[in-house]
């Protein structure tokens, strides 16, 4: 492979924003390098039935490239994996995708300040700058469960979903209740002759506000201004989600009150409505979105479990009152290796110094793009830049510009690199993590893959999605160490 100028990883939405974006400033010379066969990340991976956006629609796009063709309010995977294929051909992205092409390291020159990047077909070659867009939704998570591999019938996870096995009149065992559970769940029930959901915590559940949108609703969408409009709206509506995130647990009350009445409309058994009701603050775990779990669980075929597993056999699954239930299928909707996404990968920065050894106490960057000691990489969806109430897609956009204009500092600048000062990444950090000691997924009384093992939240952007498009509107050349004179490419 030729030698880029820049190097992207990844062709889901991060990855091709950037794109998009540095054709837009003018930069051609980079590739984007995915691992997979298709493009698309989470929204090609995920295709498990009932597989859909929980944030509404005419927010969930790039702000430049706004859709008016949604089909409902909650875009069905399918919609988003096709609404980005459509961007790689308005922008004219495929000359520069190479698919199949899976980043097994990546290593820092000092000498010459150029990454080598090498791949998992034995190939490598040299670049400028490496844009990390692999996202958190791809690494999926299995529990440690003893026997799990003894199992005789099927067993996939929910993001790898075997769509060879038809669960038409099985017995199936679901292990988790996250978000993705919520969304198959109510499928495999009508499916399964026995459904069997096992479950360790609860979660806050609120309606979810899903609708099909008429033609005459996708016609007036294209009336100029009008899909902005909505779109405004959307934002702003979400935004105000934000308050009991980003200043007091204390103003949750208003969406309990939500999240209960809806269990209660919805559940009416009163045991199983007790087994579903968290002990947690709403929004120290990831509130949920459906209108028809609840039913799911309360249909004659299906029962959840809230005896923890202590182990799987090679017929089903044993609880913790010594109970084996006997399973045709076993699916795992047990989430991502969210905070390991970036730190599992093999990164060697200046002077030897790894991702691992750099992030030991924990991943951090500043303002979640740049990490000390990794000149001229950048990430994208980076350590504390996840949200709870509103779209990724605008954290990635204003990440996006963030990058553009650092490389704008290198080209102003003629230096051939920049490196984040590790001085001015402790400050950002310390400030960062001071407040989000004092937000609900720290003070909420539950524990999530939002925190690390030590109990720090890795994830989280603690504030309003506006405050950190404010933050990353200009880069501060003091930041950071501009390294070596740009030398003419040969």
């Amino acid at each position: 492979m030729p030698s880029p100028a820049i190097t992207i990883i990844g062709s889901g939405f991060a990855g091709l924003c950037m794109a998009i974006k540095l054709k837009e400033a003018g930069w051609h010379d980079f590739v984007i390098v995915e691992k997979a066969a298709d493009l698309g990340g989470t929204w090609r991976d995920n295709t498990y039935p009932g597989c859909a956006c929980d944030v509404p629609s005419p927010l969930y796009s790039f702000s430049f490239d706004l859709n008016p063709g949604w089909s409902r309010m909650f875009s069905p995977g399918e919609e988003i994996w096709d609404y980005l294929r459509d961007c790689v051909a308005r922008y004219g992205l495929a000359p520069h995708l190479r698919f199949g092409t899976e980043v097994s390291s990546l290593e820092y020159d000092d000498a010459r300040q150029v990454w080598l990047v090498s791949t998992a077909d034995g190939e490598s070659f040299e670049t400028n700058a490496v844009v990390c867009g692999i996202g958190a939704l791809h690494i999926p998570s299995f529990p440690e469960i003893s026997g799990r591999e003894r199992f005789t019938g099927a067993a996939f996870h929910s993001a790898q979903w075997d769509h060879s096995v038809d669960l038409t009149g099985k017995r199936v065992a679901v292990v988790g209740t996250g978000a993705s559970a919520v969304q198959f769940v109510p499928v495999v029930a009508e499916q399964a002759a026995r459904l069997h959901v096992f479950q360790r915590t609860p979660a806050w559940i609120q309606p979810k506000p899903d609708a099909p949108i008429s033609e005459g609703m996708r016609r007036a969408m294209r009336i100029p201004g009008a899909a902005r409009a909505v779109r405004n709206s959307v934002y702003w509506l979400l935004e105000a989600r934000a308050l009991g995130f980003a200043v007091d647990p204390a103003l949750m009350k208003a969406q309990r009150r939500v999240v209960e009445r809806h269990l209660a409309r919805q559940v009416a058994d009163p045991e199983l409505r007790a087994k579903l009701t968290p002990d947690y603050t709403v929004g120290c775990k990831r509130i949920l979105l459906s209108s028809d779990y609840y039913p799911a669980l309360a249909r004659d075929n299906v029962e959840l479990v809230t005896d923890a597993i202590t182990g799987v056999t090679e017929r089903g699954i044993v609880d913790a009152t010594g109970r084996e239930r006997e399973v045709d299928v076993i699916v795992y909707g047990t989430g991502f290796k969210v905070v390991d996404a970036v730190r599992d990968q093999q990164i060697v920065g200046r002077n030897g110094l790894t991702i691992q050894d750099a992030w030991k106490d924990g991943p951090e960057a500043y303002l979640g793009v740049s990490a000390s000691g990794f000149p001229n990489f950048f990430l994208l969806m980076g350590p504390n830049t996840g949200l709870g109430h509103t779209s990724v897609v605008f954290m990635i956009e204003a990440q996006v510009r963030y990058v553009i204009e650092c490389l704008r500092l290198l080209s102003r600048s003629g230096a051939r690199a920049l490196d984040v000062r590790e001085e001015a990444q402790r400050a950002y950090n310390d400030r960062l993590q001071s407040r989000l000691g004092r937000l609900v997924w720290s003070r909420g009384g539950c524990t999530s893959w939002y925190l690390d093992e030590r109990g720090i939240n890795r994830a989280t952007w603690p504030g309003f999605t506006f405050e950190y498009w404010v933050r990353t509107r200009k880069v501060k050349p003091s930041a950071y160490e501009l390294i070596g004179p740009s030398p003419a490419r040969g």
